[in-house]
């Protein structure tokens, strides 16, 4: 990166940077009260609130959103006159999964092979120290020239809309000129990325009942309706015979235009076994950034490790469907449980239960705010020009704020690239990345506060 001084700020605040992720990974900030303390979550919320105030941020507060849990907002006043950017990021993180499989500790970041591992690296508490880095270089080299909002959300992964509810509630409070949502990444580490569409999602929860209770598979078994059976039946018939997702009455033939996704990186990145076919049909960003994806996340059923001789009685599942922009996720998810419904065999009882929502979100890439960050990031990232591309995940936020600041510029970048295995184990973030990418936001920052003024 040729020399400037944002870059050397930014570069001389990577040590600090380490400690402060280190800290804030060590939070197992995972939203669901279930499975993890409450006070994780609410300490990584003060952890953040703390970072905000030491930077000067007015009005620092903790907000409890409807689902539960803590939202954490400040406001670091600008020039008079100047425009408002709102910051997004989010404190909570994926469960751990199996915390045996990770090579080294998932709530401890450690650094391996150049790249720091733990839970949130990347997704999304590295996102926090990313907008961190960029205030204080800006701090360090005349001031930030915007008026600053920072909004860090505390249950973006479990999709349970908290956040989105209190915004709408209080729909001055994250009022701003352009937002940054920084949960999106690179396409590939090295090169420079705005996303411009997401996926929208639905969550279903179907359950099916066939019998007053378990039944001997010995003395029943062979006429007796089998609840598992009739659930894997109904599963599979949400795929077509090469994977293709197929919910009645939801189309899945569009087709992506732009940054196109080899087919052969695809399959590295997503690590797919050798000689295990891809699925589904078209280009891979077809089918991943334009085409309706659907997910089983979950099933209800004994396991196999003290499995009796049983007709099972019910069995239950939770299913995940991504759906692109031009499709209403609330109408997706009608489609779904009608779907289910009709295709449960042998006049089994089946009920759904729809457990979370978003819309899907399209970009206006012509925005002088696009510009702002094109240069900026050409400046970050010598002899690359920003691409544009998609996320097959959703940020349910995106559409709310949209909707509630249709005036309102929204870019998402961030340190999702494909080497960080977000929601797997060994999550990791590239410091590269992190370095460039916040240098690249207080350009941005910059930029677009001298084209609002002209």
């Amino acid at each position: 990166m040729p020399s400037n001084p944002v870059a050397e700020t930014v570069a001389s605040l990577m040590p600090r940077a380490k400690e402060e992720l280190t800290e804030l990974v060590a939070f197992r900030s995972v939203a669901d009260f279930d499975q993890f303390p409450r006070s994780e979550s609410e300490g990584a919320a003060r952890w953040v609130a703390d970072a905000l105030a030491a930077e000067g941020f007015q009005d620092v507060a903790l907000l409890d959103t409807p689902d539960g849990t803590q939202s954490v907002y400040g406001h670091l006043p600008g020039p008079e006159g100047a425009k408002t950017v709102l910051l997004y990021a989010h404190y909570d993180v994926q469960p751990p999964l199996d915390e045996d499989g990770w090579t080294t500790p998932p709530f401890e970041l450690t650094e391996r092979d150049g790249r720091w591992y733990g839970r949130g690296a990347a997704d999304c508490k590295g996102g926090l120290i990313m907008h961190l880095l960029a205030l204080r270089a800006l701090k360090a080299n005349g001031g930030v020239p915007v008026h600053v909002k920072v909004i860090a959300e505390g249950s973006e992964e479990q999709g349970t809309g908290g956040l989105e509810r209190y915004a709408e509630e209080h729909p001055g409070l994250l009022e701003a000129d352009t937002i940054v949502i920084g949960d999106a990444g690179n396409f590939r580490v090295g090169l420079p990325t705005v996303t411009s569409t997401l996926r929208g999602m639905t969550l279903v929860r179907v359950r099916i009942d066939t019998l007053a209770g378990n039944l001997h598979s010995g003395q029943f078994g062979g006429a007796a309706p089998d609840a598992l059976a009739a659930l894997i039946r109904v599963l599979d018939s949400l795929r077509a015979e090469d994977g293709s997702t197929t919910v009645d009455g939801l189309t899945a033939d569009a087709s992506w235009e732009g940054l196109t996704y080899d087919e052969d990186q695809f399959r590295q990145d997503a690590k797919v076994l050798d000689g295990v076919e891809l699925i589904g049909s078209g280009s891979v960003a077809d089918r991943i950034w334009a085409r309706p994806a659907v997910t089983v996340l979950g099933i209800d059923c004994p396991p196999v490790v003290g499995a009796t001789p049983s007709v099972q009685a019910s069995a239950r599942a939770l299913v995940s469907l991504r759906v692109p922009p031009g499709v209403d996720a609330a109408e997706a998810t009608k489609l779904l449980q009608a779907h289910l419904q009709a295709h449960t065999p042998w006049g089994a009882r089946v009920s759904t239960e729809q457990i979370g929502q978003g819309q899907a979100f399209r970009a206006d890439t012509t925005s002088p705010a696009y510009q702002a960050m094109a240069d900026a990031m050409a400046v970050a990232y010598p002899g690359q020009r920003m691409q544009y591309a998609g996320q097959g995940g959703s940020i349910p936020l995106c559409n709310t704020l949209a909707a509630l600041y249709p005036h309102a510029e929204i870019l998402l970048i961030g340190l999702s690239e494909p080497e960080a295995q977000i929601h797997a184990v060994n999550e990791s973030v590239s410091p590269e990345e992190l370095e460039r990418l916040s240098v690249a936001e207080a350009l941005f920052l910059r930029n677009y506060a001298a084209v609002s003024t002209n």
